[in-house]
């Protein structure tokens, strides 16, 4: 049970890291387009807008987290 612990304590750090938001931001883009291409739409367009805009929100959090 301990290694099963620590082995979801790794995942967990390397998916999330220092930013929740990033991560949640990124997970549901992928349930959007997976959602999206559930339904015959095609949604290739929508990882890379939407890692855009989580990197650009990750960047503006931690700038103003510096000034």
């Amino acid at each position: 049970m301990r290694a099963l612990r620590r082995f979801g304590a790794f995942w967990f750090d390397f998916v999330v890291g220092d930013d929740w938001m990033s991560a949640a931001g990124i997970g549901l883009a992928l349930a959007l387009t997976g959602l999206l291409a559930h339904e015959d739409v095609n949604a290739w367009w929508l990882m890379p807008a939407a890692v855009a805009l989580v990197l650009v929100g990750s960047l503006r959090r931690a700038v103003r987290r510096n000034r």
